[in-house]
């Protein structure tokens, strides 16, 4: 994929959606994990402890959009997706962790957490990236001091402007109908472009639709 073509800066620019509108889970893990350390350790160890969660998820990533190309996997990759998607519109995530008093011992929690935490970030880059590994090192740099020192304050804008959620929503359920029109074994279906399109806008509005059925259930 060249650099600066349309194809390109609009991939870039769904991977920072996703990496900001996933960022609000970073922002509660960290300060759970670290609100029993010493206050003069605090910074510390959210500085260290954001750095590994970062290392790690970038390995996972280039991992990730490698084993993408593998046969079968986008398909599968792109179902998971869409399941995020819709649980990302439903569900009010809990968090249980047991906070740690011990400074090397909250970095690990930080750390740890943020990898098992952080799979449908991972996969949802991966498929944005197209097999691309500069796009998605370029997309995380961008991203990352975002998540790291701004993930407080997009927690509160999107509990201040819940349609955020919808809009991260719509965009990795996009992801997910590309990364399944992607596949290598739907060739045949969806070499057919007015077929391909059609598709994505019919995954997108389902997702919508039915996480708004949900939501209304849940509240009647």
């Amino acid at each position: 994929m060249e650099i600066l073509t349309l194809e390109f800066l609009t991939s870039l620019f769904t991977i920072i959606v996703i990496d900001l509108v996933l960022a609000g889970d970073n922002a509660i893990l960290i300060g759970l994990a670290s609100r029993n350390v010493p206050k003069h350790l605090q910074k510390k160890v959210i500085l260290f402890g954001a750095l590994g969660a970062v290392v790690i998820r970038i390995i996972a990533t280039l991992l990730a959009v490698g084993l993408l190309a593998l046969p079968g996997l986008r398909l599968v990759g792109g179902l998971i997706l869409i399941m995020i998607a819709y649980k990302l519109l439903i569900e009010e995530e809990e968090h249980d962790m047991k906070p740690s008093d011990n400074f090397w011992g909250a970095i690990r929690t930080i750390i740890i957490a943020d990898a098992l935490m952080g799979l449908d970030n991972v996969l949802a880059v991966a498929g944005a990236a197209h097999g691309d590994f500069l796009l998605v090192i370029i997309g995380l740099f961008i991203s990352i001091p975002a998540v790291m020192w701004g993930s407080t304050i997009i927690l509160k804008l999107i509990q201040k402007f819940p349609v955020i959620i919808k809009i991260g929503s719509a965009i990795l359920a996009w992801t997910a109908a590309k990364m399944i029109a992607a596949e290598i074994l739907l060739h045949n279906i969806f070499s057919n472009t007015f077929i391909k399109y059609s598709f994505e806008i019919i995954v997108i509005i389902a997702v919508l639709f039915l996480g708004h059925l949900k939501q209304r259930k849940t509240e009647m």
